[in-house]
């Protein structure tokens, strides 16, 4: 099963055509495939904003859904 990750800071994606991803929202949009180093960058601190933006929603979570 992929895993599913989840917007918790707002953010322009430049990887992606510049698509803006909204607190909430699901990353990455429909269609498109992220790298497991861009996983890494955005839901960590390691990036040049030095900010988490996305968030792995655990299993049980998406099954209540």
């Amino acid at each position: 099963m992929t895993k599913e990750y989840k917007v918790v800071q707002r953010f322009k994606e430049t990887k992606h055509e510049g698509h803006v991803y909204e607190v909430g929202d699901i990353y990455p949009v429909e269609g498109k495939k992220a790298t497991k180093a861009r996983l890494d960058e955005l839901s960590t601190t390691k990036n040049k904003c030095g900010k988490i933006f996305i968030e792995e929603v655990p299993e049980e979570t998406k099954d209540k859904e």
